[in-house]
């Protein structure tokens, strides 16, 4: 039982200030200076209570039981506790001992109040957890000199302490929601089909910050076929959201006066739409190409995206690379940028990689990084050996990498004509 300042010295657990108590374990956002003082003779108490009364930043508890220190202290959550060694029916050593067994006052600095002086004594209560040790009574500057050392050095762990927990469960909100963003992401990409002569093929990882990747493929109608891919700047969140939005205009054909057979005119819609001033300083580059059946041709254009790669020839062994490449700005850098439209033939054999710049912007353990070319090399190799490419590019550039953690998203689309 405790009471305050007006209780008379009968009340044994008297508290000479009286604070809001709260749960062992929260931290508070001030903490003040709080002297926990436990010792059987109620006279030690009254004068540490005067010598502390002249201090407005330092809230006073007295403990006259030690059988209930524990529980005193659990209630209070002193920042420094000042306990004596000789009381009665408990030996203050062992209840040194019994503080740091106490989750609660595990670290709680102590300072050891008491009238034995041999050095033994003292190095017992140094060995069960003391901070510090004094001879009652110390002098008033003393007294108050430790008690501030011992507790501001605590309240500042206490803080840095609840910063960095904080920080955690930041980092754990944000990847939980990074990770139910990739899920959502993931649950739009459409499915890997055959169609009407047509064999689509993919692979999509996202990166643990969510790169801002996404893609689709639909027939516009029973002679054209739309194939996109777009990679939003930054990562997180806002990445993918953009290109959400982006890609549901898309799906939907809700870009108003537009030819969506036309490459360079959804692509010129697309920046009318997306200025990054309104998109919060984001842009994002593209690859858009329709394929004609009929005609076999496909027309592209390109906003700043890595160029797609198209094997294309009378057979898969007389077929050669071609890179798909024109040279407009990136989606939402300039308003009324053009874009133009270029259309190519396709032979008998035909294979269209696109793929976003994460699958070949990878840094290497010795700080090279893997090239552009390189990349088409390896493709190249995997080409001759008539192979589809997705699984064995993402275990490459993962060796290469020394790592499967990927620092962007790794997205490829594989299209046989």
């Amino acid at each position: 039982m405790t009471e305050t300042a007006t209780a008379s010295e009968r009340n044994p657990q008297a508290h000479f200030t009286a604070v809001p108590t709260h749960p062992p374990g929260v931290v508070l956002a001030t903490r003040p200076i709080t002297v926990l003082l436990i010792d059987d003779q109620a006279i030690v108490g009254e004068s540490v209570r005067h010598m502390l009364a002249p201090e407005s930043d330092i809230v006073f508890h007295y403990c006259q039981d030690p059988s209930k220190a524990i529980d005193t202290a659990n209630a209070v959550q002193p920042t420094v506790i000042l306990q004596d060694l000789v009381m009665p029916d408990i030996d203050g050593l062992q209840l040194v001992k019994f503080f740091r067994a106490n989750k609660a006052t595990r670290e709680t600095p102590m300072i050891v109040l008491s009238s034995k002086e041999e050095p033994t004594i003292k190095a017992q209560a140094f060995a069960l957890g003391a901070n510090d040790y004094l001879v009652k009574l110390p002098d008033r500057i003393e007294i108050l000199a430790r008690i501030r050392y011992h507790s501001q050095a605590y309240i500042s762990r206490l803080e840095r302490d609840e910063a960095f927990r904080q920080l955690e469960e930041n980092q754990r909100q944000l990847a939980e929601e990074v990770a139910q963003a990739a899920r959502y992401v993931q649950s739009l990409l459409p499915e890997k089909t055959t169609t009407c002569g047509v064999q689509v093929d993919w692979r999509f990882v996202p990166s643990t910050a969510l790169g801002g990747d996404m893609f689709g493929y639909h027939w516009l109608d029973p002679e054209h076929l739309a194939i996109y891919l777009l990679d939003v700047s930054g990562h997180g969140v806002g990445s993918s959201l953009l290109a959400v939005s982006a890609t549901n205009l898309l799906s939907a054909r809700s870009l108003p006066d537009t030819d969506f057979c036309n490459p360079g005119e959804v692509l010129s819609r697309l920046n009318d739409v997306f200025q990054m001033e309104k998109q919060n300083g984001k842009y994002f580059t593209m690859w858009y190409g329709v394929y004609e059946p009929p005609t076999r041709s496909l027309a592209f254009s390109n906003a700043g995206h890595p160029p797609a790669l198209l094997y294309n020839g009378p057979s898969a062994a007389e077929a050669q690379l071609e890179k798909l490449e024109s040279d407009g700005l990136a989606i939402g850098m300039i308003d009324g940028m053009p874009y133009s439209t270029t259309t190519v033939a396709l032979d008998t054999f035909a294979r269209l990689l696109v793929y976003s710049d994460g699958v070949y912007e990878i840094q290497k353990p010795d700080g090279n990084m893997w090239q552009h070319a390189d990349f088409a090399n390896f493709i190249s190799g995997l080409r001759a050996e008539g192979e589809a490419v997705g699984d064995r590019l993402l275990a490459h550039v993962q060796e290469l990498g020394g790592t499967t953690i990927l620092e962007d998203d790794f997205s490829v689309l594989e299209i046989q004509f």
